[in-house]
């Protein structure tokens, strides 16, 4: 390494540090005449909400908030609040979408955190405060603000939200179509699949998900996001190497707007991007490095992921996990077929369950035993799945009928994968539990294993 690029990694990884060490402590906007008490407000949604069966999820940026002038009046006069983010959670119907402007009514409080049954806490206040969300509503009465000036301050602002807008109108037609041609739960499924939405599985469906190691399919992992990219590059292939790669780049940006743009996504969007910055330059694409890159852009950005953000956590253990220990397990295992991908998948499947295993034993006290053989009986069928699934939505905005044709397929490829989940999740052996255990157990595993890492670079070297 020479002292240039030495004098970068440096300076990068000080100032992640650097951030990550002054969010340690941070403090909440101060509504302390708020709290407990019924308010009115305003404000506009800054997420696309979470619908559930109980409801409607989404985050307010609250312009003004009001209380009574006294408990016994309905005068909401007093200003007790501005500027303020609040998870809200209201009735399902009437609907609402992500820009909207709307003014709502209800009780502020401050969230907590919680623990399960077997003594094992969630650090919920930390996993709000990494978005700058430290109040929720539980129980919102909200109304939709009929033209409604922006509020945003810039032209980039107000642009950027009017995309984010139409992506999000795209998405809602798109699974609308899902709905339509496959039905539940299959459209549930294939929503989480292609565009993320996986609320509408519900509760017991994504528990035996977890129960059989299948989760990161629906909840649009790293893996979705590479079978889109590949996708990309093999649709736009026909055009010159320069615009195909820029475009191509557009597209993964823009698919991460559609979906969400959560910590996983960005991640998996950002190591896209840059491959295909490597490879306008011609320069040899080097995935830890971009792991690494990427990890530390996201910590300079929100520096509280890191220890309130278990997608990002999981997702950088699970990727780490293919980059280090794929190819070295994949050369080994020489007696399994290398037909429809089924080596790489063993290997990649062994790689992320070693290392993310402990953690999520760790953070959970579960861990799928299955979940090895039920990614190699399921695996390979998502990409086809995905394709047949986009199909199935983009033409149902053309034709009815033509959506039906390859929603069929969809359909049947979409039965099997929930055959499998449903059956294996039965099993009485499907997953261990454990109970909880110090977390110094987990940094010994990594320790160790970096320790043997690195003398078997050595030796080899």
């Amino acid at each position: 390494m020479n002292k240039g690029v030495f004098i970068f990694w440096s300076l990068f990884i000080g100032v992640a540090l650097f951030r990550v060490l002054t969010s340690l402590h941070y403090s909440a906007p101060d509504i302390s005449e708020c709290l407990k008490h019924e308010v009115r407000g305003i404000g506009v949604v800054t997420v696309e909400p979470e619908r559930k069966d109980s409801g409607q999820v989404f985050i307010i940026s609250a312009e003004k908030l009001f209380t009574a002038i006294s408990s016994t009046s309905k005068d909401y006069s007093h200003e007790c609040g501005h500027d303020v983010s609040i998870r809200a959670k209201t009735k399902l119907y009437p609907r609402f979408a992500f820009g909207d402007h709307i003014s709502f009514i209800g009780k502020v409080n401050k969230p907590f955190n919680f623990s399960n049954g077997d003594g094992r806490s969630f650090d919920y206040t930390g996993y709000l405060a990494k978005d700058d969300v430290f109040y929720e509503m539980k129980s919102a009465t909200v109304s939709l603000i009929q033209d409604a000036s922006t509020t945003s301050s810039t032209f980039i602002q107000a642009l950027s939200q009017k995309l984010s807008s139409y992506l999000f109108i795209l998405k809602r037609g798109f699974v609308s179509n899902l709905d339509k041609a496959l039905g539940e739960p299959h459209s549930a499924l294939a929503a989480g699949l292609v565009v993320g939405e996986k609320a509408a599985l519900g509760k017991d469906l994504l528990d035996d998900f977890r129960t059989v190691g299948l989760i990161h399919i629906v909840v649009l992992s790293g893996y979705n996001i590479t079978i889109v990219g590949d996708a990309l590059r093999r649709a736009l292939s026909f055009l010159p190497r320069l615009w195909g790669i820029t475009v191509g780049g557009i597209g993964i940006a823009l698919f991460g707007v559609l979906v969400g743009g959560g910590a996983t996504v960005v991640r998996s969007c950002f190591m896209a991007s840059v491959a295909l910055s490597a490879d306008i330059i011609r320069r040899d694409y080097n995935v830890s490095r971009a792991l690494i890159f990427a990890a530390l852009l996201m910590l300079i950005q929100n520096p509280m992921i890191l220890l309130h953000d278990p997608s990002f956590q999981l997702s950088f253990l699970a990727t780490l996990g293919l980059i280090l220990l794929a190819s070295p397990i994949e050369s080994k295992l020489t007696f399994i077929t290398e037909k429809c991908g089924m080596r790489g998948i063993v290997a990649s499947t062994v790689a992320t369950q070693i290392f993310v295993s402990p953690y999520i034993l760790y953070m959970m006290g579960q861990v799928s035993i299955i979940g090895m053989v039920v990614n190699i009986l399921v695996l390979p069928f998502i990409p086809i799945t995905m394709l047949f699934v986009f199909l199935t939505g983009v033409l149902g905005f053309i034709s009815v009928y033509l959506s039906y044709m390859f929603g069929w397929v969809a359909h049947l490829l979409l039965s099997y994968e929930l055959f499998m989940v449903n059956n294996f999740a039965r099993l009485p052996f499907a997953s261990a539990h454990l109970p909880v255990f110090s977390g110094w157990w987990v940094a010994g595993f990594y320790i160790i294993f970096t320790a043997v890492y690195f003398v078997c670079i050595i030796k080899k070297k």
